[in-house]
């Protein structure tokens, strides 16, 4: 009788602990490889496993880099580019011979957290084509057995009508049917929407309104809305797109941030290494402190920032400068312990 008390009092101890422990956020990069002078595969794989990375973007399918991550276990967002989401929504078989190609050959070996289908594809033109392409996905992954992958899209700010202030956030009248029905798949299967976030941009549009200090985490004089109080640009965003889901009923659907950063140079003043470090180290701190966001405290957001590497081969000036590293894989300035 002493051990099945001391065993049932270890059982509710565990429980307290596990219920007490904090939910913790994940922090990633996305790996653009429009540059020419970018190191190997394996070298980048090398890279994020010294450096503590634990997620992986990808924009889309590549051999060498799908080859290069087997056994790395680094959870990685692989992408559907843009231009094959209609095919892969008008036929089952297309959607199943994307998989088998580009996800069954390295199932075993790599950790496919999310399957994104198009980035920033909503709003666009081929928005209208998400949700089935989405579905003819994940019928693709299950049907090889890959029940742990979440199949999602990119959406991007300019789909809301409005987002100030925050609980102001709704769709356009353009994509609000396609949301409904985007957001009704990712409830049914338990998948986040991957939202694409940069203060950056809201800054530089309009410097004369919004400081650098709200920007990045660094704000003072909160803007009030409602009975929430935001200090940071970042949660302002991210909070006016949990409104417009809500204006459309799906408020049990998650956020991840595919895209959140600062560039270093194209725009002076407003990029400088200085800026950049500022914002991306605060951002940093901000997910890794697993506050939420005032809409949702205490829901932590995994987030890939952008980038991990300057690429040469986007059009010049602001586009080519957002990576922590150098093509040589020095660091551009300190962020990351490695």
């Amino acid at each position: 009788m002493a051990l099945l008390s001391t065993i049932s009092m270890y059982v509710i101890m565990v429980s307290i602990l596990a219920i007490q422990l904090p939910l913790s956020a994940s922090i990633g990069f996305n790996y653009g490889r429009l540059g020419n002078n970018l190191p190997a595969p394996q070298d980048v794989v090398a890279l994020y496993k010294r450096c503590g990375i634990q997620l992986l973007r990808l924009f889309d399918p590549s051999p060498d880099v799908l080859e290069a991550l087997r056994g790395s276990n680094l959870k990685v967002s692989l992408g559907v580019r843009n231009e094959d989401v209609q095919i892969l929504a008008s036929s089952p078989e297309a959607a199943t011979q994307w998989v088998n190609t580009n996800v069954a050959p390295y199932k075993d070996d790599v950790l496919f957290r999310w399957i994104t289908v198009g980035n920033e594809i909503i709003p666009g033109p081929q928005a209208i084509h998400v949700t089935q392409a989405m579905q003819n996905i994940y019928n693709a992954i299950n049907s090889i057995g890959l029940t742990t992958s979440k199949v999602t899209t990119s959406f991007y700010l300019l789909g809301l009508a409005s987002s100030f202030p925050p609980s102001a956030g709704a769709f356009t009248n353009e994509i609000v049917d396609v949301m409904k029905s985007v957001t009704t798949f990712l409830a049914q299967t338990g998948a986040p929407l991957m939202v694409n976030v940069y203060p950056y941009y809201s800054y530089t549009s309009d410097p004369s309104h919004i400081t650098f200090e709200y920007a990045s985490f660094q704000g003072t004089a909160p803007l009030i809305d409602g009975d929430l109080k935001y200090f940071s640009l970042f949660d302002a965003m991210v909070d006016s797109v949990y409104a417009a889901l809500e204006k459309i009923g799906a408020n049990n659907v998650g956020i991840i941030i595919g895209e959140v950063g600062w560039p270093t140079a194209g725009n002076e003043p407003y990029t400088t290494i200085q800026n950049a470090q500022t914002f991306n180290q605060k951002l940093l701190n901000h997910l890794q402190g697993n506050s939420g966001t005032p809409r949702r405290p205490g829901q932590p957001l995994d987030a890939f920032i952008f980038a991990i590497f300057n690429e040469n081969q986007k059009p010049n000036g602001v586009e080519q400068n957002w990576g922590v590293f150098l093509p040589n894989m020095t660091p551009v300035y300190p962020l990351l312990s490695c």
